[in-house]
Parts: C-alpha cells; sequence; structure tokens
C-alpha cells in the first residue's frame, strides 16, 4: 500500500491536533499568501503541494524536512 503525501499531512495534522481549516490560517501568516480550508484540501488530495509549502507546513508543526541518503547509494 502507498502511503502517499496526503496521508503523511493528515496524520501528522492529527497526531498535532491542528485542523486543516487552523492549518490554512498558519499558512497564510507565514506566507502572506491566502489559504482557504477547501483549497488546502484540494491541494493536498491531489497531492498538489509543493517541496517548499511542505517545508512551512512541517516548520508550523515543529518538524523539519530533511534528505536522508540511502545505504549503499553514492
Amino acid at each position: 500500500m502507498e502511503y502517499g503525501n496526503k496521508n503523511y499531512i493528515k496524520s501528522v495534522l492529527k497526531l498535532n491536533g491542528i485542523t486543516i481549516k487552523k492549518l490554512a490560517g498558519l499558512l497564510s501568516e507565514k506566507t502572506g499568501k491566502q489559504y482557504t480550508q477547501g483549497g488546502l484540501t484540494s491541494k493536498i488530495n491531489r497531492d498538489g503541494i509543493s517541496f517548499k509549502e511542505a517545508a512551512i507546513i512541517a516548520e508550523i508543526l515543529g518538524y523539519e524536512l530533511e534528505f536522508v541518503r540511502k545505504n549503499g547509494l553514492k
């Protein structure tokens, strides 16, 4: 079973007790760009979140994104 961005984001929001509506408001405050609950839900559902947006979401929730090299790869 593939665990896509949609499920990751929704799981992290649930773990942190934050709704999509609240996240949209926090994203709007942080970026100065208008995010709505419906627009953000649509982006999440179609995997339309950019890496930059994902990094901002992570930061809002107290996380960070990082690239970790897999063993054996150069």
